[in-house]
């Protein structure tokens, strides 16, 4: 039996949260296009009986911090760099090559690491052999797979990569386990992904989501949720007219939701507006960060 952590890496939009959910087979991460989607470290569990269990961790993309928010991102991936058997370092092979270089140089890993070239299904004209090229030399690309995570392209052929890199050892989490993080964690990412396709780039950036109230009922499971926003036009904007926007939020929400925990849900979402929560640490640490 083989088991480890394999930890994910990359700059922003690389494609780390689509690769965790396509080697799943299951959306624990929220997706969009929009940078700095993933806030938290994720943790999915992949178990073949008998032959191994892969733990691996979705990191925020890395960015320079600027509030106090970022900060607490970063810690996630300075965590993964720890307690990582396996890293993958993933890029977008129509991105800027010598700034994904200068983030995996900066890191020194000592473990085993695979050099991922993800979205080769959008590769413009002889991207895919630049990028080859580019990290043919670099140290830590020994071992090099190009994938599409969205269209799941190789991905066999990168999980076998990653099972033979594995060690030897005994399963950390139940067969059955696909994660580690409480069901509400995954309900208050589902509602902020919808803020994150229904609204322009800013205000995305100043939601955060706080789930108050879980209960399983007999035919449904109650929840209600505050979406915490930094200021009352941002507040505006998330009701809007006559309250067609947040019912656009609640009702696709929803829909993830029930899909996810198997259960008819009631949700009931209220905005409040919190100034500067980003910067706040008791805020922080309320709304899970």
């Amino acid at each position: 039996m083989k088991s480890g952590f394999v930890n994910i890496f990359g700059k922003p939009n690389a494609g780390k949260s689509t690769l965790l959910n396509a080697l799943l087979k299951e959306k624990l991460a929220i997706v969009s296009h929009k940078v700095q989607t993933t806030r938290h470290r994720i943790k999915g569990i992949l178990t073949e009986e008998g032959k191994y269990q892969i733990i691996f961790s979705d990191t925020p993309g890395i960015i320079e911090s600027r509030y106090k928010l970022h900060e607490k991102m970063m810690a996630a991936v300075k965590n993964a760099l720890e307690d990582a058997d396996i890293a993958l370092f993933i890029v977008d092979v129509n991105d800027n090559l010598e700034e994904c270089d200068i983030i995996f140089t900066q890191l020194k890993l000592s473990v085993p690491i695979i050099l991922v070239l993800n979205k080769i299904d959008e590769a413009r004209n002889g991207k895919i052999a630049e990028a080859e090229k580019f990290f043919s030399d670099k140290p830590y690309a020994k071992k090099m797979i190009k994938i599409s995570a969205l269209q799941q392209h190789h991905l066999e052929k990168l999980l076998k990569a990653i099972v033979e890199l594995l060690p030897e050892g005994e399963p950390f989490y139940n067969e059955d386990d696909l994660t580690d993080l409480p069901t509400r964690f995954f309900v208050s990412e589902m509602i902020r992904e919808k803020v994150y396709e229904l609204f322009e780039d800013e205000i995305p950036y100043h939601v955060a989501v706080l789930v108050n109230e879980f209960k399983e009922k007999n035919t449904l499971v109650k929840i209600q949720a505050d979406i915490i926003v930094q200021r009352d036009t941002q507040k505006s904007i998330i009701i809007g007219a006559g309250g067609k926007m947040i019912k656009q939020i609640g009702s696709l929400a929803r829909q993830d939701i029930e899909r996810f925990i198997g259960s008819k849900v009631f949700l009931e979402l209220f905005v409040k507006v919190k100034p500067k929560w980003r910067d706040n640490e008791l805020q922080l640490k309320e709304y899970g960060y």
